[in-house]
């Protein structure tokens, strides 16, 4: 019996392992109140501007702006809560099996010192059709 357990617990761990989400690309991202950040994104013969920012931090709750191509959005994140991050789709599902890609932002912690919130921003994008490009700030 412990052996049948113990390749069950095995062949559970590898195929979760198999089917964990891999991202593509990652960024990290600290920004002050109002500053917002902004990334290019490619595919096919498009070009989309992904942008956000954060405009209040009360109650443990970080009140956030975020729009991508003419899709304006509002979240609310808290830190160490399921509702941490927010997921952006980047192009339509084509169809029942494959999963359309995405950017997750995550909010990652609070500097009170420097009234800044770091982020993390990862893209998944399975069929590898994307191209992000975070820009630069203009001086």
């Amino acid at each position: 019996m412990q052996i049948i357990l113990r390749i069950f617990i095995t062949a559970v761990l590898l195929f979760s392992t198999l089917n964990a989400i891999e991202f593509a690309d990652m960024y990290e991202i600290s920004l002050k109140k109002d500053e917002s950040t902004k990334f290019l994104v490619r595919y096919s013969n498009y070009e989309r501007e992904f942008k956000f920012r954060w405009t209040l931090y009360v109650n443990d709750g970080l009140v956030m702006f975020h729009s991508y191509d003419t899709t304006l959005a509002q979240n609310i994140l808290y830190l160490n809560t399921t509702n941490q991050s927010f997921k952006v789709f980047l192009k339509q599902k084509s169809s029942a099996l494959y999963e359309a890609p995405y950017l997750l932002v995550k909010f990652k912690e609070f500097d009170f010192e420097k009234n800044s919130a770091k982020f993390e921003v990862f893209l998944s994008d399975k069929k590898s059709l994307i191209k992000i490009e975070k820009m630069k700030k203009k001086s």
